[in-house]
């Protein structure tokens, strides 16, 4: 009796224990979002809503009330948190006014260029890094890891106007991959990481060689800030998350991707297939913008000043379309993206983002080199956030694999993605309430805008309010808003 309950009993263990990957992440994930919603509070108006409906989502965000950007909002602090150093410099964190501006002339002055040159930076930037790495053989690769060195160089390049040496990678793959990490919550941020990426701008700076113009209305740390907030954390991790999306999304769709590899000239598809990956996993999760006055629009509720909007760009771009779970390039052959739910860069009337000129050219070149020189493969899930950063198989063009290789790669893919899910989602559970719970604590734009104006000049006496943090992040925090659902 005892050997069979026993038995019954080990085999009950191993049973769940095998299931785990079936069904923990999603538990953890929504237990996540429930730790993380109950720290942060009640603050925000969500769209789009059943109150503020997909069809107004794009009035009430391009709205010129609409327009905070860090003053006001507990949110904030998480932002602020998350992306440091510089927040207070930080462009996409700055209110409006003559500060912001500047710096914003300055990045489009930086990311601008005639196409054909951006596209032939990007491509050679591509094969330099491929090149490097590459065995001749089969490989398993992160295909966000395998991008970052790419984007590291090609806006080093951008902003040095010279090649990119080894040690100005090195310093910017490893600040770029901390703030994303931390931003995944898979790891916890390392500032000494970031400092040294801070240091390093610094002495070109100071020796003076940086050639272009930056913000005057900066100290040469700021600029510095400046620098490796919009290029090296925000630029370089953006690019990297976009291709990551895009040749797993390919490598998961071999149809898509032949089409695309035969026909490398063709624009207009591989912009369908782009299109298509932004649709369903847009780079903003979540964005939150603070009212700077009452917005009163035909029918909807009058949104009070001072309010938290809450903007979900997934929940957005999920509506208006047939079967909108399904990737479907083809769909675009008869959308207009100016007329769907469609805001992969933002919306033009709310700041959209710099490079949204740049960033269709630069990927095109980039997705043709890898595919002319491999052949991509996944089983693994793809969500918006792809914590586990797109393992993804490199098979060489040239020397084709047998279809039992090919299976057997596969499946041993699926199943270290699958284990690596439960352990993953477990240490993002903990690590995502520790930060939350430290920018809380530390409350970094709190703090900031009790001691400075939005155009950065210090308050008088007496204006810094009581309970409002260590100040110990001045100057050193930035963020864009994490994903809570995944």
């Amino acid at each position: 009796m005892v050997s069979r309950r026993t038995t019954a009993v080990t085999a009950l263990g191993g049973a769940l224990l095998l299931s785990l990957p079936a069904w923990l992440p999603g538990r953890v994930v929504a237990l996540r979002t429930r730790v993380f919603a109950r720290v942060n509070g009640d603050e925000g108006i969500p769209l789009p809503s059943a109150v503020f409906g997909a069809d107004r989502f794009q009035e009430v965000y391009g709205h010129p009330a609409a327009g905070g950007r860090s003053k006001g909002a507990a949110l904030s602090d998480l932002f602020w948190y998350w992306l440091a150093p510089g927040a207070d410099v930080h462009q996409e964190h700055l209110e409006a006014g003559p500060r912001y501006d500047e710096v914003a002339q300055r990045t489009l002055a930086i990311l601008s260029g005639p196409s054909a040159e951006l596209y032939a930076a990007a491509a050679r930037a591509t094969r330099r890094i491929l090149e490097t790495a590459d065995t001749g053989r089969i490989r398993s690769v992160r295909l966000r890891d395998l991008m970052m060195p790419v984007w590291a160089e090609f806006f080093y390049e951008l902003v040095f106007r010279e090649p990119c040496p080894a040690e100005a990678r090195r310093l910017i793959v490893a600040n770029a991959t901390d703030v994303v990490d931390a931003l995944k919550c898979t790891r916890p941020r390392h500032m000494w990481r970031r400092n040294r990426l801070t240091r390093y701008l610094l002495r070109r700076l100071a020796a003076g060689e940086v050639p272009h113009e930056l913000p005057g209305s900066l100290t040469r740390r700021q600029q510095a800030f400046y620098l490796q907030g919009t290029f090296f954390n925000t630029a370089v991790v953006q690019m990297s998350e976009a291709m990551a999306h895009l040749l797993l999304a390919l490598a998961q769709h071999p149809d898509v991707q032949r089409k695309v590899a035969d026909a490398p000239d063709d624009d207009r598809y591989l912009s369908y297939v782009m299109n298509e990956m932004f649709r369903l996993f847009p780079l903003f999760g979540v964005a939150h913008r603070i009212t700077t006055a009452e917005i009163a629009l035909d029918g909807l509720p009058t949104i009070p000043a001072g309010s938290v909007l809450t903007f979900s760009y997934s929940d957005y771009h999920a509506t208006g379309h047939t079967d909108p779970e399904r990737f479907e390039p083809e769909r675009w052959a008869t959308l207009s993206a100016k007329n769907a739910h469609h805001i992969p860069f933002g919306v033009a009337t709310n700041r959209p983002c710099p490079a949204w000129r740049l960033a269709p050219v630069v990927m095109r070149a980039a997705t043709r080199e890898v595919l002319a020189r491999y052949v991509l493969d996944s089983p693994v899930g793809h969500t918006r956030s792809i914590p586990h950063r797109a393992p993804c198989l490199l098979l060489p063009r040239e020397r084709p694999v047998s279809r039992a290789t090919r299976l057997a790669l596969r499946t041993a893919l699926a199943v270290r993605d699958r284990a690596e899910d439960v352990g993953r989602s477990l240490l993002q559970l903990v690590l995502g309430t520790w930060m939350v719970l430290d920018a809380r604590r530390t409350r970094p734009a709190t703090t900031y805008f009790a001691r400075y104006d939005t155009e950065g000049r210090p308050l008088g006496a007496g204006h810094a309010a009581p309970g409002t943090g260590s100040g110990r992040e001045h100057g050193a925090t930035a963020c864009p808003y994490p994903d809570r659902r995944a």
